[in-house]
């Protein structure tokens, strides 16, 4: 458990004491991961299996079909 709160303290103290320009290149890199995988995920790529199909069962069946064919 030592070690652990080593380790978090490490990085606390190193996000403390970075320049303005870190901050400022973590704030760009959190922002651009927000838009890859919330964004563009709710606009651009639809939940295929909700569209497709009518209801759990068929999700289901279609998934282990998907999983289990070879070749696919």
């Amino acid at each position: 458990m030592e070690k652990l709160r080593k380790i978090v303290d490490f990085y606390i103290t190193g996000f403390r004491n970075l320049p303005p320009w870190g901050r400022t290149m973590w704030a760009i890199i959190l922002i651009k991961l927000f838009i890859m995988f919330v964004v563009l995920r709710l606009f651009f790529f639809p939940d295929q299996l909700q569209n497709n199909f009518n209801s759990d069962e068929e999700r289901a069946r279609h998934v282990i079909e998907s999983i289990t064919t070879p070749g696919n």
